[in-house]
Formats: C-alpha cells, sequence, structure tokens
C-alpha cells in the first residue's frame, strides 16, 4: 500500500513537470560550486521566449543564409545571461527557408503557430521576405532583415516589417554612379536573375545609369539554378560593352565572370551585395581579380572594435564572418532590445507579440557592431549607407575603395 502511494505520489510530480514544459516554461536548477557536495537549490521556474530566423540553409545561397543565422546566434548568446537574470530563457529556432518563397511562407505558419516565438530575423531573399511577411503580419510577428534590399519590402508599410540595410532605390544608383563617374563606364550591358532581389536591383542601376548619360546595349535574365551562361555572354560579346551589370546571387554571379573571361570578355563586372560573400570567391575563383561590388555592408574590420568582434565570431564558429554576419547580429540585438522595452513596460512578463512589435519599429539611434539603426515610418534605416568594394585577388572580402550615405 505505501509502494502504491509513492508510485503515485511520483507520477502526479512527473504529470505537474510535464505540463509545466508544455506552457513554454523549463525549469533550471543552481548548484553551488564552492562545496565538495553539490546540493540543488530552489528550482527556478523560467519563461522560454524564442527568436527564429529565416534564412536559407541549403542550396546555392546557403554561405550567406548560414552567415545570417551564425550572426544571430551570437548575439542571443550574449544576451541569455540577461534574459536569464530577468527571468527569461532565450532559445534560437533557426529555419531554412532554401531561397524559396513557397518554403518560407510555409516556414512562417509554423513560426506563427508556436507563441513563444516574439521575432524573426531575416529573410535573406526579398522574394522570399515579402509573401512571408503577409503571414507575419496577420500575426504580429515582427521581423527584421539584415540584407532584404528590394522596395516592396517595406513600401507596403506593414507594421512587422523592418530592415537595416540600404534599399535598391539606394544601392542600385549608388552603383550606377560609381560605374559611370568613377569607371568611366558609357556602354553598359545589363544581367538580371529575375527574383524580385536581382530585378529590383538591375532596374534601380539601368535607370539610374541612363539619367547619367550612359547607353544600356543590353539587358537580359537567367535563371537561378542555371550553370551555362555562354547564351547570354554571346549576346554580351556582340555588344562589346564596356561595362558588365549584374543583378544577382553569388553561385550565378561567381560562374558568369568565370565564363566571361574564358570566352575574352574583359570589360570590368559589377555585382551588389549577392556577391558580398566568401561565396563568390569560391565559385569564380581568381577570375574575381578587378570584379567591383556595391554592398549594404560595411567591412568592420576597419574599426578596432568591429575587428574585435570578427575574432569573437572566429573563435565561437572557426571562420571569417560574411557580409550579412555583423548585421544579423545587429538585427538580433534590436529584436531582443524591443523585447525588454515591452516586458518592462509590462510589468517584466513575456510581452504579447504587439508590443514587441512596436518596441521594435519605434527603434531609435540604436548603434550595433555594423551600424547605426533608426527605423521611418514603414521600416526603414535612416543611416543606411553603401560601399563600393574591390576584389584585388582571390581573397574575400574585397578592399573597401567608397562609402556613399544619404
Amino acid at each position: 500500500m505505501i509502494l502504491k502511494k509513492v508510485a503515485l505520489m511520483i507520477s502526479v510530480s512527473a504529470l505537474a513537470m510535464g505540463l509545466l514544459a508544455g506552457c513554454g516554461t523549463s525549469t533550471s536548477t543552481s548548484t553551488n560550486s564552492t562545496t565538495e557536495t553539490t546540493k540543488p537549490s530552489s528550482a527556478v521556474t523560467k519563461s522560454v521566449i524564442k527568436i527564429a530566423t529565416q534564412s536559407p540553409l541549403s542550396g546555392g545561397s546557403a554561405v550567406q543564409g548560414e552567415a545570417i543565422k551564425l550572426g544571430a546566434q551570437m548575439s542571443l548568446d550574449d544576451h541569455k545571461v540577461e534574459f536569464d537574470k530577468l527571468g527569461f530563457e532565450l532559445q534560437l529556432v533557426p529555419y531554412d527557408d532554401q531561397a524559396d518563397p513557397k518554403k518560407g511562407v510555409a516556414n512562417a505558419e509554423i513560426i506563427s503557430a508556436d507563441q513563444s516565438i516574439l521575432g524573426i530575423v531575416g529573410h535573406m531573399n526579398s522574394g522570399v521576405a515579402i509573401p512571408s511577411s503577409v503571414v507575419y503580419e496577420k500575426n504580429n510577428i515582427v521581423m527584421v532583415s539584415p540584407s532584404n534590399t528590394a522596395t516592396e519590402v517595406t513600401d507596403r508599410n506593414l507594421k512587422v516589417v523592418n530592415r537595416i540595410v540600404a534599399r535598391d532605390d539606394f544601392q542600385g544608383p549608388a552603383a550606377a554612379d560609381y560605374a559611370f563617374k568613377t569607371v568611366k563606364a558609357k556602354n553598359i550591358f545589363v544581367i538580371q536573375d529575375k527574383t524580385a532581389y536581382g530585378q529590383g536591383l538591375a532596374e534601380a542601376f539601368k535607370d539610374a545609369a541612363t539619367k547619367q548619360g550612359a547607353t544600356i546595349v543590353g539587358y537580359e535574365g537567367i535563371t537561378i539554378g542555371e550553370k551555362d551562361f555562354n547564351g547570354v555572354l554571346n549576346i554580351a560579346l556582340s555588344k562589346k560593352p564596356d561595362f558588365v551589370f549584374f543583378g544577382g546571387l553569388y553561385a550565378e554571379g561567381g560562374l558568369l565572370i568565370k565564363q566571361a573571361r574564358d570566352k575574352g570578355i574583359t570589360a570590368p563586372f559589377m555585382g551588389a551585395d549577392g556577391w558580398d560573400t566568401q561565396g563568390l570567391v569560391d565559385v569564380a575563383g581568381d577570375k574575381v581579380k578587378d570584379a567591383l561590388y556595391a554592398s549594404i555592408s560595411t567591412d568592420i574590420t576597419k574599426t578596432p572594435d568591429g575587428m574585435k568582434w570578427a575574432d569573437q565570431y572566429k573563435s565561437k564558429f572557426g571562420k571569417a564572418p560574411d557580409g550579412y554576419s555583423a548585421y544579423a547580429y545587429d538585427c538580433m540585438t534590436i529584436i531582443l532590445n524591443g523585447i525588454k522595452t515591452a516586458s518592462s513596460a509590462d510589468g517584466g512578463k513575456v510581452p504579447v507579440r504587439e508590443k514587441v512589435r512596436d518596441a521594435v519599429r519605434a527603434t531609435k539611434d540604436f548603434q550595433g557592431v555594423a551600424t547605426k539603426v533608426s527605423f521611418d515610418g514603414k521600416g526603414d534605416n535612416t543611416y543606411a549607407k553603401v560601399f563600393i568594394y574591390k576584389f584585388e585577388g582571390p581573397k574575400y572580402p574585397g578592399t573597401m575603395i567608397s562609402e556613399v550615405g544619404k
């Protein structure tokens, strides 16, 4: 009988613990490390707060997608002790959107169903962020992107959408200005990858270059995932351009550079932030020499604090940071600051998503690792800049040769 009672008590306790876990809380037990015999102290129940990342962790853009995940993870890890003292346990939940809008939306639905997720760092691709953010808007989950540049991302005036980098209607003209005034390009061939990002960027570059006085001698589209670009490069060869601009990502960009050089096209090649990655060097090899790219991300190793952060990143993950790494770090920090602000205003409780959303949009003069951030009324960063880089050889990053601010 006594055994039956004890068994019953154990079962009831186990059930209670299970219910606590199911309610999105966790239990941590502190120990006294100064004594030889470790004794459990009082159990502390913490509320779990999750932040998701959405970026391509597989496929042709995985190098940049993983950089976003790791940058976000580093910030979250750096804030765990602080949130622990507030009674919260932080957890990162990375999602692989595969650079596919359908996958991004499917992930967004799963994220929305998990009420412990209060924010998203991402997406990387504008074409994935645009449809996915419709789901976030419906469920009031704030997103902060370290890389989206398409104008449509924020021009829809959604309450949940924010980005900390420059838009295509700033990045494209900055690249065109450099091509026309510094490189003295007059006959330009433009290629784009038919995505919201690549096409929007190419259009912005083309319009700005035309206004400057350049002639667009060709405007062609390719498809993501293609490997053989001889068709479009034969057209370019026949037009004899003195400059080639590509709106797209590193996987196709690296192959375009390599195959163009093999074909005898010697005109300067320029891309944008989609080329701001070790991945471009990996694909193009030594043919990447002299290639240019306009990027929304700075070279953080140019400052002592940035160099220190880069060293910490390399020590933690065993690899150097990519272009978006520090920006993803800042995105995560902005979301965590929003959670703290919203929680403080609500007596230290886990804040509701709407309060976090509004606190993030209210961000003013935040100084991050990569950039200073103030959001305007539709979620654009008023401090965003564009940077021009040149590859002196097959080594990433290229040399930063110009900086453009508004």
